[in-house]
C-alpha cells in the first residue's frame, strides 16, 4: 500500500511541471504580422500574452503588474483628490489599474486598499 502512495505521489509532482508549462503556452500567443512598404516587405514577430481583461484586486493580494490593465504609478495624489485619492502611508505608493486605483506596499507589492471606479 505504501509503494501504491509513493507511486502516485511521484507521479502528481513529475505531470505539475509540465501542467504548468501547457498553461502558460496558453497564455502566450504569437502572431506574426505582415506590413508592406513601398520600398519592400517587413515581417514582424509579436508575443502577446492573455492577460485577464478585468481583474478585481482586493486587499490583502500581491500586485502584479502583468495582469493590471492601463498600468500607471501615480506619482501626484494631489491631482487626483477629487477622485478620493489620499496620501499614501510611507513606504506605499497609488497606482492605476484600468478604472481602480490601488494602493500597494513598495517592499512586498501587497494591496493596501482599492478605490473601484475612481478613474470613471
Amino acid at each position: 500500500m505504501k509503494k501504491l502512495i509513493l507511486a502516485l505521489l511521484a507521479t502528481a509532482a513529475a505531470a505539475s511541471p509540465i501542467a504548468a508549462t501547457s498553461a502558460e503556452a496558453q497564455q502566450r500567443e504569437t502572431r506574426t504580422v505582415v506590413r508592406e512598404r513601398p520600398n519592400g516587405t517587413v515581417v514582424t514577430r509579436r508575443t502577446t500574452t492573455n492577460a485577464p481583461q478585468n481583474r478585481r484586486w482586493a486587499r490583502g493580494q500581491k500586485f502584479d503588474r502583468r495582469y493590471a490593465q492601463n498600468y500607471r504609478e501615480i506619482s501626484d495624489w494631489r491631482a487626483y483628490r477629487g477622485r478620493r485619492l489620499y496620501a499614501p502611508p510611507r513606504g506605499s505608493r497609488w497606482v492605476r489599474s484600468g478604472n481602480d486605483a490601488v494602493l500597494i506596499r513598495t517592499n512586498g507589492g501587497v494591496i493596501g486598499a482599492v478605490l473601484s471606479g475612481a478613474f470613471n
